[in-house]
């Protein structure tokens, strides 16, 4: 067990994959500097400017570079920088890479994991602040994950660069600097999530930094006698509809909260599937906790509004239960 921060843990990940495989190799803009939160720090120095590629600033020209050297045979790790501005490459993401393997009959493949940081990170406005992930779960093909903890951003990270399929790879932008255990004997299993707390009163359900908040809120709500079982769906596609069912089938309740915009987030695929496998274990109100359907603000003030709390998350967990 070693104790690392988020970035940390994914870099350390990275390298011990690059040293045990040469055909893993990083590509993005300003990775000899480390990138924008360090991700690479040192790596161009230890593997040298071939296998730790700088590029032009053309998210469009790394995803489609990237996606041919896949094809023949190596393990691209991509760094868009932003999720959003990863949009500039939906094309090679969406209409090529997630369909290679589908439309060439297996003979072709596509081992990738593009890294697309999502979230609202302080005072960085509407186009650097948000979270896409149910667009690319909606899209065969791509496997969606999105690690809450430093263990995660290891474990996870092996795990996605030893996939032979392409990996939507979304890390948040807030908890670069979280500090956490990493025991780097843990393999993750992509599909299956973490159960991050035992409870028998409620299931809250949910991913990436907001997970985190779900912890601390079921902490609040057991000083209140309310024992909250938290699960952290970590991988959105595939996801483990088992251990959110088994879950809601015992406590009868139901929170799910995610940072992204609510409307048509990928909480309603979790409400929906246990509406339609668990309804009848159901005891109270479902509440599903998002973003409002807005532009994130500059101003701190107004982007707080956009924001799921702790507060919120402890709030939906009473109201399940009619208090």
């Amino acid at each position: 067990m070693v104790n690392m921060t988020y970035v940390e843990a994914s870099r350390l990940a990275v390298r011990e994959a690059m040293q045990g495989d040469p055909t893993v190799w990083c590509v993005g803009e300003d990775l000899g500097r480390g990138s924008v939160f360090g991700q690479y720090l040192g790596l161009q120095d230890e593997f040298g400017p071939d296998r730790v590629v700088d590029t032009p600033i053309s998210e469009a020209a790394i995803m489609g570079a990237a996606f041919g050297a896949a094809m023949v045979g190596t393990r691209p790790i991509v760094e868009m920088r932003f999720s959003d501005f990863a949009l500039c490459a939906t094309d090679e993401l969406v209409n090529q890479i997630a369909k290679a393997r589908f439309m060439f009959g297996g003979q072709s493949r596509a081992p990738m994991v593009i890294r697309k940081p999502i979230g609202i990170w302080r005072s960085s406005a509407a186009q650097h602040s948000q979270s896409l992930e149910s667009w690319y779960v909606h899209i065969p093909g791509l496997v969606v994950l999105c690690p809450a903890t430093p263990q995660d951003n290891y474990s996870m990270m092996k795990a996605a660069i030893a996939c032979d399929d392409p990996v939507v790879y979304l890390e948040h932008k807030n908890i670069w600097s979280m500090q956490g255990e990493v025991d780097t004997t843990i393999r993750a299993e992509l599909g299956k999530a973490s159960l991050r707390r035992k409870g028998r009163d409620v299931t809250i359900v949910s991913w990436s930094e907001t997970a985190n908040l779900c912890v601390h809120a079921a902490a609040t709500l057991a000083e209140q006698g309310i024992d909250a079982e938290v699960i952290d769906l970590r991988s959105l596609w595939p996801w483990d509809k088992g251990m959110v069912l088994d879950s809601v089938r015992k406590t009868g309740r139901l929170v799910v909260a995610h940072e992204s915009v609510a409307v048509g987030g990928f909480g309603g695929e979790v409400v929906a599937t246990v509406a339609e496998m668990a309804g009848d274990a159901l005891k109270g109100p479902v509440r599903r906790l998002g973003a409002p359907r807005s532009l994130v603000a500059y101003a701190p003030n107004l982007e707080d509004k956009m924001r799921v709390t702790k507060d919120m998350i402890v709030t939906g967990a009473k109201e399940t239960l009619g208090k």
